[in-house]
């Protein structure tokens, strides 16, 4: 045949490959999917015809401007779709009525804390990796916390709840740092006790909580759910009694905010080593929400995990738990309360440190935290009406 000219030489430019990409949060109006490449690669996020470009090594794209209760596809240039990073999704519904406050949470925030990935004193038998800030960095609670309180900042919330765990040890220095760390959000922010935070003094905050917090149109019910000297929780008979009462008194949606989350109520065995709220003072709760109507939802931490449980015997309102904000996945709730309903969105600290070393922590407890923290996105985000 006749003479071909040689083929061009063509180079090769290796792929951008991302890793670990999430579809972290979705709200009525809005998306967003992290991830990580191994450089400052610019990758493209499609969400229906919305694009979004970011630049890595870390990557947090937010995507704005969706309609409620739409399904839309969803791509990541080079991502492989996963549970974590669907083909498609569908934002959440927008409640009835006018928005009558919006309402931050951290929890688990740690100051003081130097290591991280441990699960007890196992010594040899733990499995890792154990954690720890590089020299010369700053302490990752202090990196984490400040990207968390930056986005708090800019949200402007009508109110903000530090639920428990706020220090590592309850060491004094160690409440002072959140102190400093979270007074920067003003007389809105409010706080309670963690198991973490009555190891050195069992007394530390004795009588701070219960109190309510009245921002318009919504009642914050703020319980303390410690148990001095353990990771244990409870429920005093004269705090079920206070909430009873603060429901009963006023006509406003009431949300419950507390350290330790509840029992299992449709559990056939019951424990007396529980590491929440122990199964009667679970079931007092339960019993106080299915009487009080105008109870919407109980909001926990403790765990490090995302987590929704709803109950027959509490009218199926959320019980929740939100993952910690210390680590992975740098974890904070938003809520949107409106007159009908109100959103939960679990939010990933966006900064590129905080961001840097919740990707470190996601392959703690030999590579399962991952796994057990992020838990399923209708654990992170969710509508529920009145």
């Amino acid at each position: 045949g006749p003479d071909r000219p040689p083929l061009p030489c063509l180079t090769r430019w290796p792929m951008t490959v991302p890793h670990d990409a999430e579809l972290m949060t979705v709200g009525p109006d809005e998306a967003v999917i992290t991830f990580r490449t191994d450089g400052a690669d610019a990758v493209t996020t499609r969400v229906g015809d919305a694009e979004v470009t970011t630049t890595g090594p870390y990557h947090h794209a937010h995507v704005v401007g969706l309609e409620p209760g739409t399904e839309y596809e969803l791509d990541v240039d080079g991502a492989v779709r996963s549970e974590w990073l669907p083909a498609s999704f569908t934002t959440l519904e927008r409640p009835p009525g006018r928005l009558l406050a919006t309402i931050a949470t951290a929890n688990d925030v740690h100051f003081g804390e130097v290591e991280c990935g441990r699960i007890g004193d196992l010594g040899e038998e733990e499995l890792g990796p154990i954690l720890r800030a590089e020299p010369g960095e700053r302490p990752y609670p202090e990196v984490m916390n400040g990207a968390v309180i930056d986005e708090m900042r800019a949200l402007d919330p009508d109110a903000v709840v530090v639920k428990g765990d706020l220090t590592d040890a309850g060491g004094e220095a160690e409440f002072e740092a959140f102190l400093d760390a979270y007074g920067a959000l003003g007389a809105r922010m409010q706080w309670v006790r963690g198991n973490h935070d009555v190891k050195t003094d069992l007394h530390f905050a004795d009588g701070y909580a219960p109190y309510p917090v009245h921002v318009d149109g919504v009642t914050l019910a703020v319980v303390d759910t410690v148990v001095p000297g353990s990771d244990r929780g409870q429920l005093s008979g004269e705090q079920v009694a206070w909430l009873d009462d603060l429901a009963g008194s006023v006509t406003t949606p009431v949300l419950v905010f507390g350290h330790h989350h509840v029992w299992n109520l449709a559990a056939d065995h019951r424990s007396g080593t529980y590491f929440g709220i122990n199964p009667d003072d679970s079931e007092a709760l339960a019993a106080v929400v299915q009487r009080r109507e105008n109870i919407v939802g109980y909001f926990a931490g403790h765990t490090h995990r995302n987590r929704v449980r709803r109950f027959a015997a509490a009218r199926d309102v959320p019980f929740v738990e939100v993952a910690c904000t210390k680590d992975y996945p740098g974890a904070w709730g938003e809520y949107r309360v409106y007159e009908g309903g109100y959103t939960q969105m679990v939010r990933r600290a966006a900064a590129p440190a905080a961001m840097a070393w919740s990707e470190k922590t996601r392959r703690m407890f030999a590579g399962l935290y991952r796994d057990y923290a992020l838990g399923p996105l209708g654990d992170r985000c969710f509508m529920q009406r009145f």
